[in-house]
């Protein structure tokens, strides 16, 4: 079967984030870096349906996975701070 790809920005729509890359901009300099001993769907911004969302596309390995993936490393990314 072969998998769809998603974008980065109908990640954010999934979540129900602002998904224009103002928005993904600002979400990211708001929440990064994600310290390395939290999972991705334990963070703490989150809501619950959120985080649902999250770990059980990855456990799934579904057709998000690789782009929760990419959300993953912008977030342990150490962000610029003005």
């Amino acid at each position: 079967m072969e998998k769809s790809f998603h974008r980065f920005s109908e990640l954010f729509s999934q979540l129900g984030l602002r998904m224009d890359a103002a928005g993904i901009g600002e979400f990211l300099e708001a929440h990064a870096p994600l310290p390395a001993d939290v999972l991705l769907a334990d963070a703490p911004f989150w809501t619950p349906s959120q985080a649902t969302l999250l770990r059980e596309e990855l456990l799934e390995d579904a057709d998000w996975a690789e782009v929760i993936d990419r959300l993953n490393s912008a977030l342990r990314a150490p962000r610029g701070r003005s």
